[in-house]
């Protein structure tokens, strides 16, 4: 099976210092496939992606990725994500307002735009806060608030605040 998509490829070549030219390219080609072809379509999946790994391991893609993945993880947690289940993450990230993806699949733009999110996110007292304040938010916008018709079978409960008289007219 050859390779169908070479994005992968020229992102990376990319990256590299003086590496847009085709003749860095044929050259990186050339040694993956042990000197068989210096064609990318003529390459076999396997030499491919080995290729790939030693240019991400080369321009140091691999750390970034790992760096901005662990500050996002750092993030979520500070906003009351719970870190230690991977389907409660990627849940978290599918929802189209957070990233629309998993986690796994998120790029290094799409982790910087996570982080500013994450960071919003924390300012508004973290996703449990920002669930009560969307609560509190409709209840008001409904008229509702805690004064609201009592579920079936259950009495009201109603709450009295004191508020003192004296003094409000003094200087």
């Amino acid at each position: 099976m050859s390779v169908q998509n070479y994005h992968r490829f020229y992102a990376l070549l990319k990256s590299l210092p003086g590496g847009t030219t085709d003749d860095t390219k044929e050259t990186l080609v050339w040694s993956f496939t042990d000197g068989r072809t210096t064609s990318l379509k003529e390459m076999s999946q396997q030499e491919y992606d080995a290729m790939c790994a030693s240019l991400e391991e080369r321009t140091g893609w691999r750390a970034l990725v790992k760096r901005k993945r662990s500050l996002c993880l750092n993030l979520m947690q500070k906003a009351g994500v719970d870190t230690t289940d991977w389907n409660r993450i990627n849940d978290f990230c599918r929802n189209r307002r957070i990233a629309g993806k998993d986690f796994a699949q998120l790029g290094l733009k799409e982790l910087g735009a996570l982080q500013v999110k994450l960071r919003a996110i924390i300012g508004r007292g973290g996703v449990r806060g920002a669930q009560e304040k969307e609560v509190a938010m409709t209840s008001q916008q409904t008229g509702q608030g805690t004064a609201g018709p009592a579920p079936e079978g259950k009495a009201r409960e109603m709450t009295y605040v004191a508020v003192p008289l004296q003094g409000l007219g003094e200087a």
